[in-house]
């Protein structure tokens, strides 16, 4: 016997529906199915993708982990690497240093897990964690802008994929002035958006 629960009609509010959307995740009780579904939708996602260097994040707050998907992507190839953010404290932009299963690692000033004394690289492709998204590649993440100002300032431009839950679909959503459209999002459900296959 299922149980239908009414859905939560999403806040207009951006600071309201980040909570939200984030109470929503981390109470899916079918979190972990919804994890191995998007594991599976990204390792297919990656078979047609040309790059060599991805920048992935760790994740927090009941994220998707991507990492075990890509760390199946790296041993396929020895040129593939994969790397984490580190936050330039002055400039609050994101720089990417090569992870690997067992590298060391320290905690950042929010208490996230970093790189520690990997070499930095500038990825071909970013894999963003999203708490919700829209329509035409619309991200909403916490609010700090780190992704916003790092795309805007990297040259060569990476290819960028949101990574969701299927949840977090708000349709209405618009980018705000300093949103940067994410060229895929990918979901559990499958891609929810490709700008690569328009």
């Amino acid at each position: 016997m299922s149980l239908d629960l009414p859905q939560l009609e999403p806040s207009r509010d951006r600071k309201a529906l980040r909570r939200q959307l984030q109470a929503e995740r981390q109470s899916l009780l079918d979190r972990h199915a919804r994890s191995v579904q998007l594991q599976e939708v990204l390792r297919v996602w990656l078979l047609s993708r040309p790059e060599h260097t991805i920048g992935a994040y760790w994740p927090i707050k009941g994220e998707f982990d991507a990492l075990p998907a890509l760390y199946r992507w790296s041993e396929a190839h020895p040129r593939r690497r994969i790397g984490l953010p580190v936050t330039d404290r002055e400039t609050k932009h994101l720089r990417f240093h090569i992870w690997y299963p067992g590298c060391p690692m320290e905690e950042d000033a929010h208490g996230i897990p970093k790189p520690k004394g990997t070499e930095e690289f500038h990825p071909e492709l970013l894999l963003i964690p999203c708490v919700g998204y829209g329509p035409r590649g619309v991200r909403l993440g916490y609010g700090g802008g780190f992704y916003d100002r790092t795309l805007a300032d990297l040259s060569p431009r990476p290819m960028t994929a949101g990574l969701a839950y299927s949840h977090g679909f708000v349709p209405w959503l618009e980018p705000a002035p300093h949103d940067v459209p994410l060229d895929a999002i990918l979901t559990d459900e499958g891609p929810a958006w490709d700008s690569t296959v328009l």
